[in-house]
């Protein structure tokens, strides 16, 4: 079964949001019916990391992922963050089929895939920004949303700092829908941080998938 049949990516409408350093792209890119059958293949398909690959480190100590993890890319990849080195596996068919769609949007051949799964709305992310050294910072980060609807929460780095040096710099908030691709385009992750909050309320499973370029060795 094609999971990703031909869309005409001509005519998606993006929504676009500028400001402070601030440049992202924004549209509902996948038709509901075929982004339900991608989150129903993507859930039987996907294993994630379990051990210390399921542990991050905050300051020193390692709590269990308030989600769940895994990772995907072209072979020999690793990435680096919160003191883990994430190997990357090798792609299924279904990640590779959603991998070629943003090839298709773009032109840009992704080669490493972050993949979280929200369980719930208890499973969270925290404040960070995707900055990584082994990122080739040129390139936006692309996110595709499956299930759950969840807001996305970005800050400004001068936003969240103590004392005189705080500047009065509003958030911004997008609600990642069912099917949404949003592209982080350069500088974003150098100025903003960006998380997803705990809403408990929110029942659903949500799979999201970041695709990144990695810097050429």
């Amino acid at each position: 079964m094609n999971l990703l049949p031909v869309i005409d990516t001509t005519s998606i409408k993006w929504k676009t949001i500028r400001k402070d350093g601030l440049d992202l792209d924004y549209a509902v890119a996948i038709p509901r019916s075929i982004a339900n059958n991608i989150l129903k293949e993507l859930e039987k398909t996907l294993e994630y990391f379990k051990g210390d690959l399921a542990k991050i480190k905050v300051f020193g100590k390692e709590y269990p992922l308030p989600r769940q993890q895994v990772a995907y890319g072209d072979p020999g990849i690793t990435y680096k963050y919160s003191g883990k080195t994430i190997p990357a596996l090798p792609w299924p068919a279904p990640v590779l089929a959603l991998r070629n769609f943003l090839e298709g949007i773009k032109g840009i051949k992704y080669d490493f895939v972050l993949v979280n799964k929200y369980r719930n709305g208890n499973d969270h992310m925290g404040e960070h920004r995707d900055n990584e050294p082994e990122l080739d910072p040129t390139y936006p980060i692309a996110s595709i949303s499956f299930g759950q609807e969840r807001p996305f929460v970005l800050k400004h780095k001068d936003a969240r700092k103590p004392g005189p040096d705080k500047k009065q710099i509003a958030p911004v908030k997008i609600d990642l829908e069912h099917g949404s691709v949003l592209f982080m385009n350069p500088p974003t992750n150098d100025i903003w941080y960006h998380s997803l909050p705990t809403r408990k309320k929110l029942l659903g499973v949500r799979i999201n998938l970041t695709f990144r370029k990695m810097r050429k060795k």
